[in-house]
């Protein structure tokens, strides 16, 4: 079974989810006090067997602690950062109870859960938000869809730097899709940026536009950045 295998059945296996799907178009819908999980793996070749015991054994636990699997994009390309994930995958749970209960039982349930990720991904790292409100987004695979996490070095310039950034956006015609902050991760798959937002442009040449200035990734209020392409 190959990566698009593997991935697509972390996104339907089992049940219904929050998922709406209509031709390249994947929409979101999320109610307030939900959680909302971002996943970016990287699957070892060759771990069909592996990720077929991971299914049976960690999937129930999750399913009966809410969870409900939603769009998985690739990623394409790394154009900042450290790390070359393959896959973005989001998922949803019904709270943070859950959630959390789920990261704190499952070692019980499951005694060599952590050991079955690591056969089976190279890389997993994970973040996940509590909705303040009710969230809805649409992601359109035909666009040129983007993902950056930011670190901050401290509040007030970062906060001048994104304003800044986002106009810089907007005016090179970039569509804000996702904007998250406040997230979480468990340990030993820490990865939880200060700002993490999808954006949508029409073309790689608007992309590349807006990437001309270097002011939007070297800042000196900037601790860190990562950047992929997604689809």
């Amino acid at each position: 079974m190959k990566l698009l295998k593997i991935i697509t059945l972390l996104v339907i296996f089992i049940g219904n989810s929050s998922l709406f799907a209509q031709a390249n178009i994947k929409s979101v819908n999320l109610k307030k006090g939900q959680i909302l999980d971002i996943l970016m793996l990287t699957t070892k070749p060759e771990t069909e067997k592996a990720f077929e015991k991971y299914r049976k054994t960690a999937f129930p636990v999750a399913f009966k602690r809410s969870y409900k699997p939603l769009p998985g994009f690739r990623i394409v390309e790394t154009t900042q950062g450290n790390i070359q994930p393959t896959s973005f995958i989001f998922g949803q749970w019904s709270d943070l109870n859950n959630r959390e209960q789920f990261i704190s039982e499952i070692e019980t349930v499951v005694p060599d859960f952590h050991e079955q990720r690591r056969t089976i991904w190279s890389i997993f790292n994970l973040v996940y938000y509590e909705m303040p409100e009710d969230l809805s987004f649409s992601m359109d695979k035909n666009k040129y869809n983007v993902v950056t996490a930011y670190w901050k070095k401290d509040n007030s310039s970062f906060d001048a730097f994104t304003k800044q950034w986002f106009k810089k956006s907007t005016a090179t015609g970039g569509k804000t899709v996702l904007k998250l902050t406040n997230g979480k991760s468990p340990a030993g798959y820490y990865y939880n940026p200060d700002l993490l937002v999808v954006t949508e442009w029409e073309s790689k040449k608007e992309f590349e536009t807006f990437m001309k200035d270097k002011g939007i990734y070297k800042n000196e209020s900037v601790l860190h950045v990562n950047q992929f392409v997604i689809n």
